[in-house]
């Protein structure tokens, strides 16, 4: 009979918390994948933004129009500046979350290593045990088994065989 690992529930725990922290790190990964999306938005329509602005410019502006786009230009490059803080912050976040991820790894590997060298021992004294009960077996069959032996050279014209005649 092998004994259980005496800390499965243990093992157990850091596998939950192993998964735990893999989801936690794929939700960081997604809000800065997110970060990084709505930042290249908020550029790209600046870009178009000022574009327009240009052309409009060309084709000539009166005075309040041209505080209008200067001002909304000015808003959007204030949501662009609040934007790369935001995700600088979310690199930040998902940076401590790949090394939490780590270790709780490291973690549940180790305890992981721990189960198989319990369960490999077990097998190892099982492994005793059965070639133990195999060996008195064979020892115990011994004693009671009597092996015919042909004659031998040694006998000269005795036969141990019973005579035909």
């Amino acid at each position: 009979m092998t004994k259980p690992f005496s800390l499965q529930t243990v093992l157990e725990l850091m596998q939950v918390r192993a998964d735990d922290a893999t989801h936690r790190l794929a939700r960081l990964i997604a809000s800065e994948r997110d970060a990084k999306s709505k930042l290249e938005m908020l550029q790209q329509y600046r870009d178009e933004y000022a574009t327009r602005f240009r052309q409009a410019a060309q084709n000539g502006l009166v005075q309040r129009e041209w505080h209008n786009y200067q001002e909304f230009l000015k808003r959007l490059d204030e949501a662009i500046d609040t934007q790369i803080k935001t995700v600088e912050q979310q690199v930040e976040h998902t940076a401590t979350g790949q090394t939490q991820w780590q270790q709780h790894r490291k973690k549940l590997k180790a305890f992981d290593a721990l189960s198989e060298r319990h369960y490999a021992s077990e097998n190892a004294l099982e492994l005793k045990r059965d070639q133990k009960t195999q060996d008195e077996f064979a020892a115990r069959g011994n004693n009671n088994c009597l092996l015919y032996t042909s004659p031998s050279p040694r006998d000269g014209l005795l036969s141990r065989m019973p005579s035909s005649a």
